[in-house]
């Protein structure tokens, strides 16, 4: 299959968290769904890193597969798609492994590596798995300059005070020869300042936006006066952003989601593939050039019923 060029791209977002009272999600179903995606015109595929996870106001935990291990054998089971991490927790791993790993699974892919990162957020899973919740930012500060430095020179000699890399050397290299992209998912001040030194893009979560395109030009602009005073052309940051969207199966558990006083109620893009294909084209009016579509429930069915979708975003481009 040729490699597509629109204009915005268009990602899905793969299952790797099992929700309590449901049957775990298997690899074979993962697979199938990937290979579905890429089949039906899907430009990217991406995975989201956590090990336990419990969800604001519930008492119940979800289990989570390990997203790298998802990830390398998305690496083999696919052809054309982008493989994206969205994000991944850098304090879940040395930085200095884990820019061989991205190297690896950029060799793996033949060059189709997005790596997303970010500073990590839920308490419960740093604790659960023994890693330290403490001075985040300055630990994520150490990590992106260590992987930053090996992916992109290929060699580093550091020592921080949280990690070191001393005369470390990426060998040998995968096929693209600064590494892949780096995105950062982040909006916060002092990580947007990171982001502006290191990042290729920029992404922000449905959760971020409430899901609605109404809430990217305040981001935007926080973006932008990060880049302008780096030093930077706002223009080089790509954007992009998760949607949710839901299947008219989906289980309308966002209605259950405790919102604060003046907060958006949380509305999923939905309806018909005409109207959820003009709901994702929306956001390039707010300079998105990449949209990830976390699709609720994810079921392989569920996934070639998106199939139009995109059927009619092509359509209307070409208008």
């Amino acid at each position: 299959m040729a490699q597509r060029t629109r204009p915005m791209k268009l990602g899905l977002v793969l299952p790797s968290v099992t929700r309590p009272g449901r049957s775990p999600i298997r690899w074979h179903e993962v697979g199938t769904m990937a290979r579905i995606a890429e089949d039906i015109g899907f430009d990217s595929l991406w995975v989201v890193d956590h090990f336990l996870y419990r969800m604001q106001g519930s008492e119940d935990t979800q289990g989570c597969w390990e997203c790298w291990s998802w990830l390398s054998a998305l690496a083999a089971c696919t052809h054309r798609v982008e493989l994206g991490t969205a994000v991944l927790g850098l304090g879940f791993r040395n930085p200095a492994l884990l820019a061989k790993m991205a190297d690896t699974v950029e060799e793996i892919s033949g060059g189709r590596l997005i790596l997303g990162v970010g500073a990590g957020y839920h308490e419960l899973e740093y604790r659960a798995f023994g890693y330290p919740f403490d001075h985040r930012y300055s630990r994520f500060a150490e990590a992106i300059e260590i992987v930053h430095g090996l992916l992109r020179n290929g060699r580093i000699d550091f020592r921080g005070q949280y990690h070191e890399a001393r005369d470390c050397e990426l060998k040998p290299r995968g096929p693209r020869k600064g590494g892949p992209p780096i995105l950062f998912g982040t909006r916060g001040p002092k990580m947007l300042t990171l982001a502006a030194r290191y990042a290729d893009s920029w992404n922000a979560w449905w959760d971020d936006t409430r899901n609605s395109v109404t809430a990217l030009p305040a981001l935007n602009a926080l973006v932008d006066t990060a880049c302008r005073e780096a030093g930077r052309d706002p223009a080089t940051m790509e954007r992009t952003v998760g949607v949710l969207v839901a299947d008219p199966s989906a289980d309308p558990w966002w209605n259950r989601m405790p919102t604060v006083d003046g907060q958006v109620k949380l509305t999923p893009l939905s309806g018909t593939p005409e109207q959820i294909a003009t709901g994702l084209l929306g956001y390039a009016s707010e300079r998105i050039t990449h949209v990830q579509i976390a699709l609720d429930p994810m079921r392989p069915d569920t996934v070639e019923a998106l199939a139009p979708v995109l059927e009619y975003v092509d359509r209307m481009i070409r208008r």
